[in-house]
């Protein structure tokens, strides 16, 4: 009865200290959206980016998007979120994230992994179409590779990161840092709501039936 009361009461020290944790760890990720949310300047980037996406979807462009790590899954969650779909069904839009694994270990081998992005979009993107590229430091190479290739070619260019000054952001047509601290998990966290946010004001626009039970329709 004794030691079953002692793990009790351990138990309860564990949960107590992990509770406190997760709650620390909440209120940091509200204090990035609160820091998003009074930047203004990151707000009106964002609606220009949606407006980008847009007239790019408009015009029958593609829209690529590439990163590395968790940067990789979010430029893969937003491109089957606008081939397939954000919340309800609509017509597919065109959008591929540099992500196959046979190419990537293709290009990476013979080639070198700096341009595993470029050399996709050198194949594939066309002057009218946009590249997405995510990076939280603003200076993976391979991101900045296929920055440079994307511009070369005509293509627009819109970079997220977490820093205000990096080698991405020269080579942007539109670049979004996020206010949210010196850690990729937040910078993180932030770019998954930009980009859910992005396809929302792409749906607006262009699906609009899809949203005729919402007054702030665009």
């Amino acid at each position: 009865m004794v030691v079953s009361l002692q793990f009790s009461v351990i138990y309860l020290r564990i949960i107590s200290a992990m509770n406190k944790h997760i709650i620390y760890s909440l209120n940091e990720a509200k204090r990035a959206i609160d820091c998003l949310l009074a930047d203004e300047i990151v707000v009106n980037a964002i609606a220009s980016v949606g407006q980008l996406l847009i007239k790019t979807f408009e015009r029958r462009g593609r829209v690529f998007s590439c990163g590395n790590g968790g940067s990789m899954c979010d430029a893969m969650h937003f491109a089957e979120e606008l081939t397939g779909r954000y919340r309800n069904k609509r017509p597919a839009l065109a959008a591929v994230a540099i992500s196959d694994p046979g190419y990537l270990s293709c290009v990476g081998n013979d080639f070198g992994y700096d341009h595993v992005f470029s050399r996709y979009l050198e194949a594939h993107a066309r002057s009218g179409d946009c590249l997405i590229a995510l990076s939280t430091s603003g200076s993976s190479r391979n991101v900045l590779n296929a920055a440079k290739m994307a511009q070369s070619l005509g293509v627009s260019v819109i970079g997220l990161s977490g820093h205000p000054d990096t080698p991405l952001a020269s080579l942007c047509e539109i670049y979004i840092c996020t206010p949210a601290g010196q850690f990729a998990d937040r910078v993180q966290e932030l770019h998954i709501k930009i980009l859910h946010i992005l396809i929302e004001l792409v749906e607006r626009r262009l699906f609009p039936e899809n949203y005729e039970s919402d007054h702030s329709r665009l």
